[in-house]
């Protein structure tokens, strides 16, 4: 099997569709998680509903004739968030009823043990590893799982910027610079442009702070390098 990605083709998970028992009641519970509605359009006897989470590039289509009879409910449908704490706060609020956080005894998924769900968070405080869970009115299972710090080649590399609210690129900036400080004291005059832009690019593409200093790093060595040539 071939695991050139230069050469594979642009795959993107676009849609989940599941079957629902009442389409406005399964509406109105999801347009209460503040998802986005993309289009209810009915033909006939045919009714198709979509919705999208908050900055996610996938959605949802739900309704009737969308899915084939008796086809059940959807089960471990995953939200990733940033923070599984507020996800639940904010789900709470708004009169969800979400189980308490846990990890799997067996790792991520694993149901396959007896009693796989431990209350709590992992204890290794591993991104991936902690979820929460509720379900919609006809009982879709939705998780939500933490990650805050992407596995290696998870991100793909995208020419689309990212869009980004003043105060978050300010935070990020301020981030940035607290790196580079370290980095400026110990190392030869230098632009320090040129050790912003990797940073920044690198944790624009989920890299943790560590990761992105080191690759300012490595890209301020290949600099000094061509410098001296």
């Amino acid at each position: 099997m071939s695991s050139d990605r230069v050469n594979s083709p642009n795959m993107k998970l676009e849609v989940v569709v599941f079957s629902v028992s009442d389409v406005d009641r399964a509406k109105t519970f999801y347009e209460n998680l503040g998802w986005r509605l993309d289009i209810d359009v009915v033909e006939g006897d045919f009714r198709g509903v979509q919705m999208t989470p908050h900055n996610s590039e996938a959605s949802i289509i739900f309704g009737k004739g969308v899915t084939p009879n008796n086809s059940g409910s959807a089960h471990s449908l995953v939200l990733a968030v940033d923070d599984l704490d507020a996800a639940r706060e904010d789900l709470i609020a708004r009169g969800v009823n979400v189980s308490e956080v846990f990890y799997y005894a067996g790792g991520p998924f694993n149901n396959a043990v007896d009693n796989p769900r431990i209350l709590g968070r992992d204890p290794q405080g591993r991104s991936y590893f902690s979820f929460a869970s509720f379900e919609d009115p006809d009982g879709n299972l939705w998780l939500l799982q933490e990650i805050q710090t992407r596995l290696p080649g998870r991100v793909w590399n995208s020419t689309q910027a990212r869009d980004m609210d003043i105060a978050t690129l300010a935070n990020l900036l301020g981030e940035t610079a607290e790196s580079h400080d370290r980095y400026e004291k110990t190392h030869a005059e230098h632009h320090w442009w040129d050790w912003y832009a990797p940073y920044l690019s690198a944790r624009q593409n989920g890299s943790s702070p560590e990761e992105s200093a080191a690759a300012a790093d490595r890209y301020m060595e290949e600099v000094f390098h061509a410098l001296s040539r």
